[in-house]
């Protein structure tokens, strides 16, 4: 039986779509969408899945690992090295959370909008 629906985007909130679409088209080579915007903007994969960010008016941040202001969701990125993946976001503007559970196998990072992202090393 054909799957019933298909995953094409996924779309988190932020203050700034613009920015949040450059943090990830520069830590994930992915191409911008080119309709983007000051209220929504994206980066589009090869195989079609877009990843959108929209304005939302008093976004406040996620506050990993506390629940004040749940994390809501979090993407995971494969890392042939996860210090150099790192070193690497950390210099495109992505936070590095106190908490870290398990730092030989995963990273936790904060995009600049405060959205957590784990790199995972690439198996």
């Amino acid at each position: 039986m054909p799957p019933l629906t298909k995953l094409t985007a996924i779309t988190l909130d932020c203050a700034d779509p613009l920015a949040l679409a450059a943090f990830y088209q520069q830590a994930t080579g992915l191409a911008p969408h080119p309709k983007s915007d000051a209220e929504f903007a994206g980066v589009t994969c090869e195989d079609g899945l877009f990843l959108g960010f929209q304005r939302v008016e008093g976004y406040r941040p996620p506050r990993w690992p506390g629940q004040e202001v749940p994390q809501q969701l979090h993407l995971c990125f494969d890392a042939a090295d996860l210090d150099e993946a790192e070193a690497e976001l950390l210099a495109l503007g992505a936070g590095r959370p106190d908490e870290q559970p398990d730092e030989a196998r995963w990273r936790v990072l904060t995009d600049p909008a405060g959205h957590p992202f784990c790199l995972v090393v690439k198996r």
